[in-house]
């Protein structure tokens, strides 16, 4: 239930309801940025971890949550680029090592690393230990089978070391030699317990490279064989497997899916992870996932106490703040480390297309950055509760830059002026038209169930629309999206964004190299299409190889500074959170900050 996440992955793609807020004026925004927001604060929950021991709890009690989509699978590999998949299955594995971003440590979880370093031959290697007491088990069943590090073995090997089986930890198995050929990291077994992953040269972050999770080997291995990739991907563990045969060593069991109503879960009793009494967490004894994808809905389950928490929206501050009653507690925290997108399609395949023509100009991108009103998303969407995300990296980023940053805020004139540069004017009707008199027209695509996105949208066409461009919002469904992300290409602009915050520089390895599959604007490039994409991504390798900070800082100030140039993402706004909880719950284990998100995995019922 921790809603956290470190390694940036997933994409959470934007949504179009229907508009709730009243635009405020500048000067009504600031008055609120005062007065209102104490007011707001002081009303809610300030709580933020910062490495606080988690205090032992009592068994019992039924957590009642809800997700927006339904999973596409129930299978591991299928959960790296879904993530209502990833929601789901991610309870029943572990990783091998956790992130403290309080102490910037890493923390063993289901295993112990070791580093051996030869400068002497400018190789490493990485020797991981697994625990003892960690099973695969199915519920309601004696069948166990321990983890081993065979298990590890086979998935980075076999599943994510096969490009057939489409991994996005594929690319990120390989690093790139001083003379420009590339080389594998290679994993060996030292016993049933430990391996090792061989290095072919020094990096800065090898426990980020190599910490993974897995699934059971002695179910994914049969299914390649019989099956081959294909037998992995579309076949295994599909929605209309019976949950309870799906073996966990996570925290929870699967033990009942119907579509489009609910999930079901089970505590293991048996789970590694335990507290100072060694009675294994979580101490919830059932939770029961609801599938409700319309926001409205969402919330008056919860005003309802029908859900133990809800995710404030900014409509709903005053009906759950201002208006609440004392059957919840709504907690803060400040504006959020990473930030939705609006980013365009470069991708080859619509070559034909005049939008491709426009898109691949930086200039084109830099005009719609300035085009881009924050100061009105701000008051109209966040209610003065956000504020612009203009750099790359992040604050816990060791190489965060804040004197990098967006240079292409709102301004029309300029827009104007950097749309000329490419010969894309206004005609005598007003109608922004390119050197052969076609119309600036393009589609913004966004998903369908978050009510709060609209206004982003419909704001971002109305700015266009004052300069004579016509945009056109579309709206698809969620399996559509990665259909068009990841197979077909079909698409013009979206609103978007990926999860986690860089707290690392070379988080993204299937984001930033142009090889990778998530490179949203042009994925799975054999080579960079572009000299600034040849540039980026000969940073993003060196950085990852130089442990001199002086000269790591030269290079991802280097990396940030093209990217943020370049605008192939433009990042909107970092709204602050909030988040209520149900009273019902002790509040002694749970924390929210921007962080680490909402800390729920150590809760238990009040007495």
């Amino acid at each position: 239930m921790k809603q956290k996440s470190l390694l940036l992955a997933i994409f959470f793609l934007f949504c179009l309801s229907c508009v709730k807020n009243e635009e405020k004026s500048l000067e009504e925004l600031e008055g609120f940025n005062a007065e209102g927001l104490e007011e707001l604060l002081a009303k809610t929950v300030s709580k933020s971890w910062r490495g606080e021991a988690f205090r032992p709890g009592r068994l019992g009690g039924t957590w009642h949550d809800v997700m927006t989509v339904e999973p596409k699978s129930f299978n591991h590999l299928i959960a790296e680029q879904d993530s209502n998949t990833s929601a789901v299955v991610r309870r029943l594995t572990d990783s091998l090592l956790d992130y403290d971003v309080i102490k910037r440590e890493w923390v063993p979880q289901i295993a112990s690393p070791q580093l051996i370093v030869d400068e002497a031959n400018n190789t490493m290697q990485v020797v991981y230990t697994l625990r003892d007491d960690i099973f695969w088990s199915v519920y309601n069943s004696n069948e166990k089978v321990k983890v081993t590090s065979d298990d590890v073995i086979f998935w980075y090997d076999e599943i994510e070391g096969d490009p057939a089986c489409q991994s996005s930890s594929y690319t990120g198995q390989f690093l790139i030699m001083p003379d420009g050929s590339e080389e594998r990291i290679t994993i060996s077994k030292i016993d049933d317990r430990s391996f090792s992953f061989h290095f072919p040269r020094i990096i800065a972050e090898p426990l980020l490279t190599t910490n993974m999770d897995f699934g059971p080997r002695y179910i994914y291995e049969p299914a390649k064989s019989r099956g081959g990739a294909d037998a992995v991907r579309n076949h295994l563990f599909t929605v209309a497997v019976d949950p309870k045969t799906i073996p966990s060593m996570g925290g929870w069991f699967l033990v009942e899916y119907t579509p489009s109503q609910r999930l079901v879960y089970k505590r293991n009793p048996d789970y590694w992870d335990k507290d100072s009494n060694r009675v294994s967490y979580p101490y919830i004894e059932e939770m029961i996932v609801r599938i409700i994808p319309e926001e409205n809905t969402q919330l008056l389950l919860f005003k309802n106490g029908e859900t133990e928490t809800y995710n404030l929206r900014t409509e709903d501050l005053d009906d759950l703040i201002f208006k609440g009653d004392d059957s919840y507690t709504v907690f803060n925290s400040e504006g959020a480390l990473s930030a939705n997108f609006w980013v365009f399609n470069q991708n080859p395949v619509n070559r034909r297309k005049p939008q491709y023509e426009w898109f691949t100009k930086k200039e084109f991108r830099q005009a719609m950055s300035c085009l881009l009103n924050r100061d009105r998303i701000n008051s109209s969407v966040y209610r003065g509760l956000a504020e612009p995300k203009l750099t790359l990296f992040s604050e816990p980023n060791a190489y965060y830059n804040p004197s990098i940053t967006n240079r292409y805020l709102y301004d029309t004139q300029r827009a104007l002026e950097l749309l000329s540069s490419i010969n894309i004017n206004r005609d005598r009707r007003g109608i922004m038209r390119d050197s052969r008199n076609r119309r600036i027209e393009f589609d913004l695509t966004i998903r369908s169930e978050s009510s709060m996105n609209q206004d982003t949208a419909l704001i971002i066409r109305d700015e266009l629309s004052q300069v004579g461009i016509k945009v056109n919002i579309r709206i698809l469904d969620f399996q559509k999206q990665v259909q068009q992300l990841f197979s077909s290409f079909d698409w013009d602009s979206m609103l978007m964004g990926l999860s986690g915050s860089n707290v690392f520089p070379s988080q993204g390895s299937n984001v930033w190299p142009s090889s990778g599959n998530l490179h949203m604007w042009h994925p799975n490039q054999e080579t960079p299409a572009t000299d600034w994409e040849a540039r980026v991504d000969y940073l993003y390798n060196e950085g990852k190889f130089t442990l001199d900070k002086n000269l790591a800082q030269e290079i991802w100030d280097e990396f940030q500074s093209i990217l943020i140039e370049q605008c192939p993402m433009i990042y909107l706004m970092r709204p602050r959170s909030f988040f209520a909880i149900n009273n019902r719950w002790d509040f002694t284990n749970v924390y929210f900050d921007n962080l680490n998100g909402a800390e729920t995995r150590y809760i238990f019922l009040r007495q």
